[in-house]
């Protein structure tokens, strides 16, 4: 009997923590302060597994066919390069004001250098962008473009963006040109 006692009272006062925190506006949202280090790791942690989860199950196209990438560039350029950047650039307004930082598609990151001579683990990133394009991420700023986009046309943009990181400024503005 104590220690239901004992739970109950620790069930009572999480709730009442809980409580405290979701009402009293102490949690600071603004986008131009970080979390903690523990915060932002917490946060990291539950969206890419949630991410991997997500996107274990989907069947990767062939990506290295060029009417993708030319289909891509343009939705790319349109849609994403605001945030995630393109060849030489180094920030935009948007990419320095949201928080979490966009990643910067446009340059190579180590992660992608290893990925590069491993099928699997490309698929396994082109299926991460693909989920994540299509549905978007919460309270990130990333939108779900599968509500207004067809999965060839998402698929068109994770073949362009596997690609980026290999283009010059003058070879992106080519693909992404308007037709």
């Amino acid at each position: 009997m104590n220690k239901i006692k004992i739970l109950l009272i620790l069930a009572l006062l999480g709730g009442a923590s809980a409580a405290t925190v979701l009402y009293s506006g102490i949690v600071n949202v603004a986008a131009d302060e970080p979390h903690s280090a523990l915060v932002y790791w917490m946060l990291e942690q539950v969206r890419e597994n949630s991410i991997e989860k997500a996107s274990e199950n989907i069947k990767v196209p062939n990506l290295d066919d060029a009417d993708l990438l030319l289909a891509g560039g343009s939705d790319y350029n349109f849609m994403c390069a605001s945030c995630h950047l393109q060849p030489g650039q180094k920030e935009s307004d948007l990419s320095v004001g949201l928080y979490p930082a966009p990643p910067n598609f446009s340059i190579e990151n180590e992660e992608h250098q290893h990925e590069k001579n491993n099928d699997e683990a490309e698929n396994a990133e082109a299926k991460k962008h693909f989920w994540v394009i299509k549905h978007g991420v919460k309270a990130s700023g990333m939108p779900a473009w599968g509500k207004t986009h067809d999965d060839k046309r998402i698929w068109a943009m994770v073949a362009f963006i596997q690609k980026l990181p290999e283009l010059t400024p003058e070879q992106y503005q080519i693909l992404t040109a308007p037709e």
